[in-house]
């Protein structure tokens, strides 16, 4: 679980004989729970007379209206977390001494988070940072459900399951896992379901790894938009969510999934009541794409948006203080041959209304790559539509797909093409450290070796403590060393150096 220190870190419902919905039922419940309390305000020495309100009191504690509202919420539970998992995540990272932490020492390390089993076929969606530097990943099923703390169902060794990581997304930090099963227990996504503030939603996942914990709460914001600088919207809620709950869902009293639990706000590291979920729309997309590509691919239109803020409105003399605003426009791209202008204020998006960048940016994260995107702005006062056609916004790095074969070079040991960083590969990576390394151009198809923590785009400096070349001398390394020998590379990604360490195989 992602914790937030004012910066970042780490359909169904079962109804009762007299009442349409579980919502009703709640609010019929809060209702007579105010009765009791104001009858216990009005009369401190209840006596017990016939008519009395001690009579009355009795006589409401009689209904079964308690019972009803504790059915409904079971079947809820009993239907929503079967399908939700525990993901035990084992591989190698930096020593973490008091908070800092110590990049000459390389240990074992482990991590616990929760996913979503959402095709019975073994396809299984958790947040990219539970996966982070995995060089094994588990699951665990979900035991049957008791009713007594002396029944106990120990966990075997048939619910638990390696899995394969088919891809991920850091930007919404969203991975789809795959493990190798049939017939699973499973949560549909959907886009389509309505959040509102205000609404009960229940938190399942394995906070501290607690396995198959429930929480219940409400809604507290719909789009919040956590961090000024990045402009991802999510889902807020009170129900109780700690690390672990990563990767589990937020599901509503019907059992539909509104979100996936990924970060909080906390001083101290635990539930504060300020969670945070990835709206399903988000999570739903992003499935379809991984499940699809094996990565999530998005439209760009050309241009830089920003919030209105009063002061700015006042000195552009624009007609609202609020919404969101065209910064900038590119040069010869699809916003500048439509017809968009800077200051354009975007009023709907898809015809979605946009209030605010949150808004802007997500209606673009949602829209289909094969779709010309519709788009209304006010310029001056006057209101306009524009059609614009989009591009598939490419990560620079899924170029390193167009070098050509001859050029690439299995390391089967390690599962991962690779090239020589020569002038043109380094280009496309932006890398300033010379001409030495070694690139990482794709992954192996099957079951890899062993789980290295490479990733596509990454330059691999040095294998322990010799600095490498080229890939055939790479190669000769690999070739040398013995299984469950101790391997560290140094690899450059992002810009940045970083180790990873694993056993060989």
């Amino acid at each position: 679980m992602l914790t937030l220190r004012h910066n970042l870190l780490q359909s169904y419902s079962a109804r009762g004989p007299s009442y349409q919905s579980l919502s009703e039922l709640v609010l019929v419940a809060c209702l007579f729970l105010g009765t009791v309390a104001h009858a216990q305000a009005q009369s401190p020495a209840i006596h017990s007379s016939a008519g009395g309100p001690a009579h009355g009191l009795e006589r409401l504690l009689s209904s079964n209206l308690l019972r009803e509202l504790d059915s409904s919420l079971q079947g809820v539970v009993a239907k929503t977390s079967p399908a939700v998992v525990q993901v035990m995540v084992a591989g190698y990272g930096p020593e973490e001494d008091h908070g800092h932490t110590n990049t000459a020492r390389i240990v074992r390390q482990h991590a616990i988070g929760s996913g979503i089993i959402v095709d019975p076929d073994g396809y299984i969606l958790t947040n990219a940072h539970v996966v982070q530097g995995a060089q094994r990943i588990r699951v665990i099923l979900p035991p049957r459900a008791v009713d007594s703390p002396l029944d106990l169902q120990p966990i075997d060794a048939a619910h638990i399951l390696d899995a394969k990581l088919l891809g991920k997304h850091k930007d919404s930090d969203i991975a789809l896992l795959k493990v190798d099963a049939r017939n699973l227990p499973s949560l549909p996504l959907r886009s389509d379901v309505p959040v509102h503030q205000g609404e009960l939603v229940f938190a399942i996942g394995s906070p501290e790894g607690l396995q198959d914990s429930v929480t219940l709460g409400v809604i507290s914001a719909v789009t919040r938009q956590v961090d000024p600088d990045n402009p991802m919207v999510y889902i807020q809620t009170d129900a109780a969510v700690n690390p672990g709950n990563s990767g589990g869902p937020l599901v509503d009293i019907d059992g539909n999934v509104v979100g996936m639990n990924t970060l909080i706000f906390s001083a101290g590291g635990g539930s504060e009541g300020l969670g945070f979920a990835i709206p399903a729309a988000i999570v739903n997309f992003d499935y379809q794409n991984l499940r699809k590509y094996g990565r999530v691919q998005r439209v760009a239109i050309g241009v830089r948006a920003q919030n209105i803020t009063p002061t700015l409105a006042a000195g552009l003399e624009l007609a609202r203080s609020w919404g969101t605003i065209i910064s900038d426009v590119v040069p010869g791209g699809q916003a500048e041959a439509a017809g968009l202008k800077t200051q354009d204020i975007v009023v709907a998006v898809d015809h979605r209304p946009i209030i605010g960048l949150p808004d802007f940016v997500s209606a673009l994260y949602l829209h289909p790559p094969d779709k010309i995107l519709p788009i209304d702005v006010l310029r001056g006062t006057n209101r306009m539509s524009f059609n614009v056609a989009v591009l598939v916004h490419h990560d620079e790095l899924s170029e390193l797909a167009d070098v050509p074969v001859e050029q690439q070079s299995l390391i089967r040991r390690l599962g991962v093409f690779v090239t020589d960083l020569d002038g043109s590969v380094g280009r496309l990576l932006h890398s300033d450290r010379g001409e030495l390394g070694v690139v990482v151009v794709a992954e192996a198809a099957g079951p890899n070796p062993v789980e290295t923590g490479l990733e596509v785009g990454d330059v691999i400096c040095a294998v322990d403590r010799t600095p490498l070349e080229s890939v055939s001398q790479l190669r000769a390394i690999v070739h040398n060393f013995k299984s469950a020998e101790p391997v560290v590379l140094q690899v450059e990604r992002g810009g940045r150096l970083q180790y990873l360490a694993f056993e060989m195989e």
